[in-house]
């Protein structure tokens, strides 16, 4: 049975590393797959993903408004059978465009491999990802650590000078990232939620 899987992790912890891999397997066994990513993520050059070991492959861009199950459904009476869509950088997909993987999965059968960060820089989920841990079947998180040597689960980004961010826009390509523990973020420091414990409080440590 076709499942939808979104593979997770915080900044630089090879997400982009394990889709190259994953599709390289399917192939290796004789099976076609298709590789996506958003046309607005042209870091190394728009319609290539790259891993940060080296390793790229040209993929089909998408849109907000493309339509994926569309997108799906074509390729398939076009090139025949589908064994695979493997989606990278997936938290920029929008909530409707989830909802349309949903349906290349339970309606043409085909396995869905989405990969992507689960939160920004502020600590707010993405609206791809948000959707993604709602409705996939299957959920995996790839594993990294903070500076501070605890488990990384934050994004923290940087200026051209290396400082700490914590205003803008949710999407900015280009930014350097670095990923941290949730203590060594600050969460309640950055969050837009709304909340600080109190300075004086004797717990914190």
């Amino acid at each position: 049975m076709a499942k939808l899987y979104f593979y997770y992790s915080a900044m630089n912890a090879g997400k982009s590393t394990t889709l190259l891999q994953s599709a390289h397997n399917y192939e290796e066994r004789g099976m076609r797959v298709l590789v996506m990513l958003p046309e607005l993520d042209d870091r190394a050059g728009v319609g290539t993903v790259a891993s940060r070991i080296g390793l790229r492959r040209d993929a089909r861009t998408f849109r907000a408004a493309t339509d994926l199950y569309d997108v799906v459904r074509e390729d398939v009476a076009s090139h025949g059978r589908l064994h695979c869509l493997l989606l990278d950088e997936a938290q920029f997909l929008t909530a409707q465009q989830v909802l349309q993987l949903t349906a290349v999965v339970d309606r043409l059968g085909v396995p869905v491999l989405a990969y992507g960060l689960r939160t920004d820089f502020r600590g707010e989920p993405f609206e791809g990802s948000r959707y993604l841990l709602a409705w996939a079947e299957e959920l995996h998180e790839i594993k990294t650590v903070c500076a501070s040597g605890s488990k990384a689960t934050m994004n923290a980004r940087l200026d051209a000078s290396g400082r700490r961010v914590t205003s803008g826009s949710q999407v900015e390509i280009g930014l350097n990232y670095v990923a941290m523990s949730r203590r060594a973020f600050d969460l309640p420091a950055v969050s837009p939620v709304g909340w600080r414990p109190p300075d004086d409080d004797p717990a914190a440590r």
